[in-house]
């Protein structure tokens, strides 16, 4: 089936609602988290596992499932797990136990993993070249609109109705996006209905892992820092209510961050931008110490930070479908297997900074980590004018 003729507003809106769904598959897991745990008669500990095993599948089924998308072609892998995240959705939903609740979300983070990483190698190769980093940004942000909108509404749905026709009702919204995508993405030279497609040989290892290693200490640092905000502003004397509306502006200051990072790293490069936000994120981070320390302007502190931290994401990104223009699929698949362990080595390192030191040490431990960041981009990332064809073979 060939994609219809269609104007890039349908298919940035699609890839947004594409975004916007497993956005909130995956974020709403914690407001439900003590209704699971109240049904099955489990600790929220066990029920948090939901949570865990879904990153954990997501991150090592990325790769794979982004190699096979650039071999088979990006629409059918991205139409196949959609149907087959519909699917685990609706065994989350139907789930009997919490085993078979566990087994649907490994199911679910693994359709994930197919889904994502191809809708940004579709985005990426159907923009323009200077304006591919707006058009990818703009598709990040339903994955931000869904922690800021998507999740709280599930979880008012989900105290009202139950949390079991959440996932119902997003099982159905995965469902009905099959057809959009497969409609309005064309299907990409090489890869052929059968199943065929170009032979490739495998990324250096080196060339990988050099282009990789900037996303990985930029979510060291910034979710070494965002997964105990909460508790170094209770620590701090905020109320329930006062961390609430922080958190409230630090996912308005994301939105706002990764729609003007897209425009920024189009207009002065993805390398640029991506060393200007690990600089400005190394002063946030100070600011923010600063600012809890006396009590005054943390939310805008907050705002600002998430601003800044979200320019490198869609440089990132721009970046990598710049430099791998044949291998876009497994390498931004490889991006966010990259995010994923960040975020679990981030957790890791401002667990025990708080613990041994405090929520502000752990704020300057994420300054440190920011600022190498900086570097490491300036020394490891290189320009395109510098990449050569052997560095990504087909």
């Amino acid at each position: 089936m060939n994609a219809m003729r269609v104007g890039p507003p349908a298919r940035l809106a699609v890839g947004w609602l594409t975004m916007f769904v497993v956005g909130t598959d995956l974020f709403v897991v914690s407001p439900l988290l003590p209704m699971i745990a109240t049904d099955f008669r489990v600790s929220p500990v066990m029920a948090g596992l939901c949570v865990t095993v879904f990153s954990l599948t997501y991150m090592v089924s990325a790769p794979l499932f982004g190699h096979v998308a650039d071999r088979i072609g990006r629409r059918r892998m991205l139409v196949c797990c959609l149907a087959a995240f519909a699917a685990a959705n609706l065994l989350t939903a139907t789930a009997a136990s919490m085993i078979w609740l566990l087994a649907a979300r490994v199911a679910a983070g693994a359709a994930a993993a197919g889904v994502t990483p191809s809708v940004y190698a579709l985005v990426g190769g159907a923009a323009p070249p200077d304006r591919r980093a707006t058009w990818m940004a703009l598709v990040v942000s339903g994955l931000l609109v869904s922690l800021a909108l998507g999740a709280p509404i599930g979880a008012w749905a989900g105290a009202s109705i139950g949390w079991g026709p959440v996932f119902a009702v997003l099982a159905g919204l995965s469902l009905c996006l099959v057809w959009p995508n497969l409609a309005i993405w064309p299907r990409e030279q090489g890869a052929t209905e059968g199943g065929g497609g170009p032979s490739f040989t495998a990324l250096p290892a080196v060339l990988v892992a050099r282009r990789l290693m900037p996303m990985v200490v930029w979510s060291t640092g910034l979710y070494g820092m965002y997964t105990y905000l909460g508790t170094g502003l209770a620590t701090a004397g905020f109320s329930t209510h006062q961390i609430a509306r922080a958190i409230l502006f630090y996912g308005c200051g994301a939105i706002a961050g990764v729609l003007l990072g897209g425009r920024l790293a189009d207009r002065f490069g993805a390398k640029v931008m991506a060393a200007a936000s690990f600089l400005g994120l190394a002063a946030c981070f100070l600011l923010v110490q600063l600012a809890i320390h006396n009590s005054v302007l943390v939310e805008f502190t907050l705002l600002l930070t998430s601003a800044v931290a979200q320019l490198f994401f869609p440089a990132q990104q721009a970046g990598l479908a710049d430099d791998f223009p044949t291998r876009r699929a497994t390498m931004l698949a490889w991006n966010n297997s990259a995010l994923f362990f960040g975020i679990s080595l981030g957790s890791l390192v401002g667990g025990q900074a708080v613990a041994l030191a405090g929520f502000e040490t752990n704020l300057v431990i994420s300054a440190g980590i920011a600022l190498s960041g900086c570097i490491i981009t300036g020394g490891v990332a290189r320009a395109p004018a510098r990449l050569r064809p052997a560095d990504y073979p087909v």
